[in-house]
């Protein structure tokens, strides 16, 4: 049934579970960049300041941001910046050009967010333990991790973004489109075989939850549809199984994916998917 979707197969996961992996916030190159201003950074900046599309973005686009894209500039891994995909309270992503593709730029921003919503995720975590209420630090982290969970999830075989690169409070990854527009999400297409969706967003919860990890926002607004495939998006604030609160997410998370598929006239529960993804004997 799964086969009209295009179920991705898994790869070897290493150390699933595993919370205690470093997540390094010391000050990178684009910070050193943002202290030094040389002139064409600065030249950079202006160019990027000037445009017309981003006049009305001085909550993202702080110095430190400028130098960070600046940076990844240098890289190689974004030639020219197109026009916004979407706002959020936390951060704006972007499409740009990185040589013959399009990609996404997700900015975060640093000043003009009070993260309460992110300290959920956060608390209870010990990669994050020692960084406060420091807004850059927790950014920094908070991108570092979405980049990291963002590999665990391909690497588990679920059909993700494909992570690009990332510096500071910048993420670059893939750009999910369809024709070329922004894909749409699961709320917004008419779903024409809801068991088969239903049973390859199970699946997916499943091989997520077998790499030690937990969506912890998964609704049909975090699942999009591209080309045959149902894409999960936005896990930066996925946790680990070694989280006090990952059980407390999971359930919610089966909740939300049961609710919406009941509204496409399946007769399935929370408790029954919550059941079907943590049953080892059923993986």
């Amino acid at each position: 049934m799964t086969e009209d979707f295009e179920l991705v197969a898994p790869e070897a996961v290493d150390s699933p579970g595993d919370e205690w992996e470093e997540i390094d916030v010391t000050d990178t190159e684009a910070d050193r960049i943002a202290r030094r201003r040389d002139r064409e950074f600065n030249e950079f900046r202006k160019r990027i300041k000037d445009s017309e599309r981003f006049k009305l973005e001085e909550s993202v686009f702080d110095e430190a941001t400028y130098a960070a894209i600046y940076k990844l500039v240098q890289d190689g891994y974004i030639d020219a910046f197109g026009g916004p995909i979407s706002t959020g309270k936390e951060a704006n992503v972007y499409t740009a050009k990185s040589g013959d593709r399009t990609v996404a730029v997700k900015v975060y921003r640093i000043n003009a967010s009070d993260f309460k919503d992110m300290r959920g995720y956060l608390d209870g975590d010990p990669r994050f333990e020692g960084i406060g209420q420091n807004k850059r630090k927790v950014v920094m982290a908070w991108v570092r991790k979405e980049f990291a969970n963002l590999q665990r999830a391909k690497q588990a075989g679920v059909r993700v973004p494909d992570p690009i690169a990332v510096e500071r409070n910048v993420l670059v990854m893939e750009y999910i489109a369809t024709d070329g527009d922004r894909a749409k999400r699961l709320n917004e297409v008419h779903v024409e075989n809801p068991e088969t969706a239903y049973d390859v967003v199970a699946e997916y919860m499943r091989r997520l939850y077998d790499a030690g990890l937990v969506h912890g926002d998964l609704s049909e607004y975090n699942i999009v549809f591209q080309e045959g495939q149902l894409v999960v998006i936005d896990l930066g604030q996925a946790v680990t199984k070694h989280h006090p609160n990952a059980d407390e997410f999971l359930q919610r998370d089966c909740e939300n994916v049961a609710a919406f598929f009941a509204r496409q006239g399946m007769d399935v529960t929370g408790d029954q998917l919550y059941e079907s993804v943590t049953d080892e004997t059923d993986s």
